[in-house]
């Protein structure tokens, strides 16, 4: 055999050995074969399991969709490029064999408004913006919309509000629309939405489940119902993460519930201290016992668990305040993320709402003097010295 044959061929294409890998190997494989031509169509056929192509699946994608699935209690799971293109992919599956119409909740992040009212609606498909929380105005916007899907957080970005799940999933079945919930926030620690009713749960891996700040991805966990549409979907969109980066994810996962223990317990020491703060005019804490949801809190979350998000509003200042303020932090990151294990603050009007109106933001109630806190892992101690020291 020719070097140059040789060089393409020898040490691809080996028999599996006996031995086990103790961690998923990266499969960077675009395409696979099979020992044979039948075996391959019934792989393409989806009659046998297996892989073909990548854009299909791939081992490494595999695995992590069984771990996501696992922590979701779902049917099934795919994991995509992005938290946007895991939202994009569960409302197209909803809406396949559905009336082309959408209710969504009022406050959501503003990368998903964009969706919903930049991409969606110019398409064709109709959407309506109802007061999550307050299930007769869900109700009446679903009487009227006729939707085919209802999308939501289950905890919102950033202001945290937490509508009832449960209940709005009984409002989708009897309007025979799907309930696409964004969990991101929450995390399976907190909330597992399908077994409230729900019928997709999605998440930016890039965030809590990952955990390093060292992923872009995101995952669509859905029920039985919704499975198969959604794997065909995907097969011809091409969504999928990227083989490295599904290995990087598990990896972060594997210590996830240990590190969501930590960032909630640092939340409510954090919270708590920014509540007495003069300097700071308004928290929004899910673990505040006067939190506008309180009952739905109590009813869906886990004992003394509330999630590591904190969003605060600072007394008297604007825009330029909120900017010196932020640049004199030298522990807490500022940067446009969170849910990894150091501690994130971000500037919603700049970032993650950048692209919603001025006015539109303060229908919502974000107003410029408002920041965003992912808690990390560090020490309380530690992440209150530094917003202390940056608020003087």
């Amino acid at each position: 055999m020719d070097l140059h044959t040789t060089a393409v061929h020898a040490g691809d294409r080996k028999k599996a050995a006996a031995q086990i890998p103790v961690t998923t190997p990266v499969y960077a494989a675009a395409s696979y074969i099979c020992e044979s031509m039948e075996q391959l169509d019934r792989v393409m056929g989806r009659e046998e399991a297996g892989y073909s192509y990548g854009r299909y699946d791939n081992p490494s994608n595999a695995a992590l969709e069984e771990q996501v699935r696992a922590l979701e209690n779902g049917h099934g799971a795919l994991a995509c490029a992005s938290g946007m293109a895991a939202v994009q992919m569960a409302i197209s599956t909803a809406l396949a064999d559905r009336r082309k119409s959408i209710v969504a909740a009022d406050a959501l992040y503003g990368a998903t408004v964009g969706l919903l009212t930049k991409v969606l609606e110019p398409s064709g498909v109709n959407v309506r913006f109802a007061d999550i929380c307050d299930l007769d105005a869900v109700r009446a916007a679903v009487a009227d919309a006729r939707p085919g899907c209802i999308v939501m957080e289950t905890v919102s970005n950033p202001l945290l509000r937490v509508g009832r799940i449960d209940s709005i999933a009984g409002i989708a079945r009897e309007a025979g629309a799907a309930l696409i919930v964004d969990n991101t926030f929450a995390t399976p620690l907190l909330v597992r939405p399908l077994e409230l009713g729900a019928n997709f749960s999605v998440h930016s891996l890039t965030k809590f489940l990952s955990g390093h700040g060292d992923v872009l991805g995101g995952i669509v966990v859905s029920d039985q119902a919704h499975y198969d549409t959604l794997r065909t979907l995907s097969r011809i969109v091409g969504p999928v993460l990227g083989p490295f980066e599904c290995y990087l994810a598990m990896r972060g996962i594997k210590t996830f519930p240990l590190r969501m223990e930590r960032q909630c317990a640092n939340a409510r020491r954090v919270a708590a201290w920014l509540a007495a703060h003069p300097g700071v005019e308004r928290v929004h804490f899910t673990g505040d016992p006067a939190h506008p949801d309180a009952a739905a809190i109590g009813r869906m979350f886990p004992p003394n668990l509330f999630g590591a998000m904190v969003s605060f509003e600072l007394r008297g200042v604007g825009k330029p305040e909120v900017f010196r303020f932020m640049d004199a932090l030298k522990l807490v990151v500022c940067a446009t993320s969170l849910g990894d294990v150091h501690t994130i603050m971000l500037y919603p009007a700049m970032s993650s709402h950048r692209e919603i109106s001025p006015e539109r933001r303060e229908r919502m109630g974000i107003r410029d003097n408002l920041v965003r806190l992912s808690v990390g892992i560090e020490a309380p101690e530690d992440i209150i010295a530094d917003l202390e020291q940056a608020l003087r």
